[in-house]
């Protein structure tokens, strides 16, 4: 098989992980930064070149496409979707997962439970918002962002203003969310891999910090699902359409609430924390998507 991995950086603990396994496996690797892929389209005709040179599609890609090229990734993913490349999560279930409110759009819909959210615009809405909430505190959270970035704790109501204010001044959508006091600083990640839950790990986060994230300093531990996180964390990934994804969850008592879903989970941490080779079951994964045709 060969075997393409759209990473911005080569040397990343997560890409070498899925190379080597992919090596070990037997199979051809290539590692393409999606920047230095150019797009070319003509009536029919639809091409990639990198680094001067025409690629020749790989017979299966796995995105690893970071927040901060979200959009021109996608367009990268959807291009060897076009010329012909099994990919392991969809152009279209990248860009879903990718914005928080369709996210929660989309699972509120099929019943899964999330945190008390509201999306507005106009101050005359935030009194509103705090009751629907029950705020202060509260948590605001930029539309798109991973590994902790853009998640802020207000604690009073002039914060969640005044924050709420120069946010909206700057352009940005915001989601007010509601504050889960009994699961500050700790929630759940299950790795999901073709509807299968390979891994999970309980993540606590550092001193002073109320976001549980690796990338932010937490510290992660092997944890076993009940059967309804199991049950929960597989069904999130169906109803976005993702076949590889870090589900989040609250770690709080009862049926779990999902905080978000990220198409491009980081394995360091997990790896670490369960002991299970998830770089193998991705190449797993890659083979079976392979052999359907």
């Amino acid at each position: 098989m060969r075997l393409g991995i759209l990473s911005k950086g080569s040397r990343i603990y997560s890409t070498k992980r899925i190379r080597e396994a992919a090596r070990n496996r037997g199979h051809r690797v290539i590692t393409l930064n999606p920047l230095k892929c150019q797009l070319n389209l003509m009536r029919y005709q639809h091409s990639i070149y990198y680094s001067g040179r025409k690629v020749n599609p790989p017979d299966v890609i796995i995105p690893r496409i970071g927040a901060t090229l979200t959009n021109y990734g996608i367009s990268v993913v959807r291009q060897f979707e076009i010329l012909g490349s099994k990919v392991l999560n969809s152009a279209d279930s990248i860009s879903r997962s990718r914005d928080k409110m369709r996210t929660l759009q989309l699972l509120a819909a099929e019943g899964i439970h999330i945190p008390k959210t509201v999306m507005a615009r106009n101050p005359n809405q935030l009194v509103r918002a705090l009751q629907l909430t029950g705020g202060p505190p509260i948590i605001l959270k930029l539309i798109e962002g991973t590994q902790g970035i853009g998640v802020i704790l207000s604690e009073t109501r002039q914060s969640f203003e005044s924050t709420l204010d120069t946010l909206w001044n700057l352009g940005q959508d915001i989601l007010i969310q509601q504050f889960m006091a009994e699961s500050k600083g700790r929630d759940i990640r299950a790795f999901v891999i073709n509807g299968k839950v390979v891994a999970a790990m309980k993540r606590e986060a550092a001193a002073e910090e109320f976001r549980a994230n690796i990338h932010r300093g937490g510290t992660g531990r092997v944890v076993r699902l009940s059967s309804i996180q199991e049950e929960t964390a597989i069904r999130a990934t169906e109803i976005l359409g993702l076949g590889i994804a870090g589900v989040d969850f609250f770690d709080i008592p009862g049926e779990p609430i999902i905080i978000e879903l990220n198409s491009s989970p980081g394995l360091q941490g997990i790896e670490r924390a369960s002991g299970v080779d998830v770089a193998t079951e991705i190449i797993k994964y890659a083979e079976s998507v392979l052999e359907e045709e």
